[in-house]
């Protein structure tokens, strides 16, 4: 598929998303039309393995009657090959294309549809793939009243959107090509910018993921596996996995219950099969659920600045004890650093994006901070990213690279890439180029004037682990000096000048026989 071809089909799939729009808000509508994009691939995706499973005897699965007995043993005999394979299963009356096909004939389309989702949840029940699986179409209310009033109306226009993406070639046949994954991730991306600072639950934007996902695997051509503690959409996992030949298993976690079947839904997506993941619903600081697990990559975009307990009973968890003091209530940032820190393998590595403020706060988080540095020495670089490039927050932000093994350590990199970035309407935006100077940078580990640093440890100790970037990188730009003498000389020529005029209009106020404006002629 050419580039022009993929333009095409996000175009289309984001014209079939605006069939929904005028119904409700941006972050309403992705739920729907991304909920339905997946029951089709599920449903492809069945259907094509199923065909091959026949293919020796000549039967279309679509074709099938389960009320037909010799049929029916057919469709048994698929459904625990399947079930093997993809983890789901449909029968030949719930494929996406039977039922638009038929969906004419069905007069409470809502129902129907419901009864399909509900049935490929409970394909999996007793299966490995039934965590998975399980409540993953929750949030699809197919009732709502924001659909249409009656329920007449809910399923013509539910009917109308499936229509439109019934005629939509995904090409699953073709393993060579992830189109509908790379739809996907569109889509997801349009939604959070439509869907403003909601967006930043479940979005990173792809400039500042792929800087993320070329730290943690530079240097490296596989993965054991991955983890993001806050994973959102998931996006940030798959976008790791982009950048080397194979990731063993991705980990994460997520507290918003929708945001969290969007993540199961994304890496099914992708095509990463249902035991090469492991995503959870839950508060990551307050009850992990990957404690025992060592990460060799971690990446992350945690809340900013998010309330968290901070209780006492936590000093006696591996996790922060070692720190001697919390991560304060109403700043949670240090909490998710020492969190994923406690998960880093020891040939791994950490890149998280926080606020300025975790750079040079002091109290508890100063605390943090300098132990990270001065007793385990884990930070090894400091990136400094522009204003508003994130959903979320117009505020400045920065990328913390941690490792426990590091190879440089003596000191720390800090770059200064506040600077280099495209304004927009509504947010900045990182160009390819600059991506690509700050990983050349970061990879090189060099000192570029204006630019970076790199930074003793003996001078940020001399900084009393203040880590604020201008301490470290000068960007100052220096004006053009001022020359007195030429000022001084410019001031007195005015005066000249304006003597003159003032002569000229005293001349002409006497010849018209009025008083000038500043009292005449002395």
């Amino acid at each position: 598929m050419s580039e022009e071809q993929k333009k095409i089909l996000k175009a289309q799939l984001w014209a079939i998303a605006n069939e929904l729009r005028g119904k409700m808000d941006a972050d309403e509508f992705r739920d729907y039309i991304l909920g339905f994009i997946f029951y089709k691939y599920l449903s492809e995706k069945m259907h094509i393995y199923a065909d091959e499973l026949l293919e020796g005897d000549g039967i279309k699965y679509e074709e099938l009657d389960g009320a037909i007995p010799g049929e029916k043993k057919v469709i048994e005999a698929v459904k625990k090959e399947v079930l093997d394979r993809l983890g789901y299963f449909l029968e030949p009356f719930e494929l996406f294309h039977n039922v638009v096909k038929h969906s004419s004939e069905k007069g409470n389309l809502v129902e129907v549809l419901e009864k399909i989702l509900n049935n490929i949840e409970r394909s999996t029940m007793g299966t490995d793939s039934e965590e998975d699986f399980d409540k993953l179409f929750s949030e699809l209310d197919l009732n709502s009243s924001k659909l249409g009033k009656t329920i007449q109306a809910r399923s013509e226009l539910i009917g109308k959107v499936l229509t439109h993406l019934d005629k939509i070639d995904f090409q699953l046949h073709n393993a060579e090509i992830d189109v509908l994954g790379d739809a996907y991730e569109y889509l997801i991306g349009q939604f959070a910018s439509g869907a403003g600072k909601k967006a930043g639950e479940f979005y990173t934007p792809q400039e500042v993921s792929t800087i993320l996902a070329k730290i943690v695997t530079a240097g490296k051509t596989q993965l054991k596996n991955v983890y993001d503690p806050t994973c959102g959409s998931g996006s940030l996992l798959l976008r790791v996995a982009s950048y080397v030949m194979d990731v063993g298993k991705f980990y994460g976690q997520e507290l918003n219950n929708t945001t969290y079947n969007l993540a199961r839904m994304n890496m099914i997506l992708h095509d990463v099969h249902f035991s090469r993941f492991d995503i959870k619903q839950e508060d990551t600081l307050e009850h992990p659920q990957h404690i025992d697990e060592r990460f060799e990559a971690i990446v992350a975009n945690p809340p900013f600045s998010a309330n968290w307990s901070a209780n006492q009973l936590f000093m006696s968890d591996d996790r922060f004890s070692h720190y001697g003091k919390l991560a304060p209530k109403t700043k949670a940032d240090f909490a998710f650093i020492t969190h994923m820190v406690y998960q880093l393998a020891e040939n791994g590595t950490m890149a998280v994006v926080m606020p300025h403020g975790v750079l040079f706060r002091g109290a508890a988080e100063g605390h943090i901070r300098k132990y990270l540095i001065q007793e385990k020495n884990y930070l090894d670089a400091v990136i400094g990213l522009p204003a508003n490039i994130f959903y979320s927050t117009s505020i400045p932000t920065c990328i913390l690279v941690f490792k426990k093994c590091r190879t440089n350590p003596d000191d720390v990199l800090f770059i200064d890439a506040s600077k280099g970035f495209e304004k927009a309407k509504n947010q900045n935006h990182l160009r390819q180029d600059d991506i690509e100077k700050i990983i050349e940078t970061y990879t090189r580990r060099e000192t570029i004037e204006k630019y970076s640093h790199v930074a003793s440890l003996k001078e940020i100790a001399d900084n009393d682990y203040n880590l604020n970037i201008p301490r470290y990188v000068d960007t100052f730009e220096e004006k053009e000096s001022i020359d007195l003498v030429a000022v001084t000389t410019e001031i007195k020529q005015l005066d000249v000048n304006s003597d003159a005029i003032d002569q000229k209009i005293a001349a002409f106020c006497q010849e018209l026989g009025i008083d000038p404006p500043f009292g005449g002629q002395e």
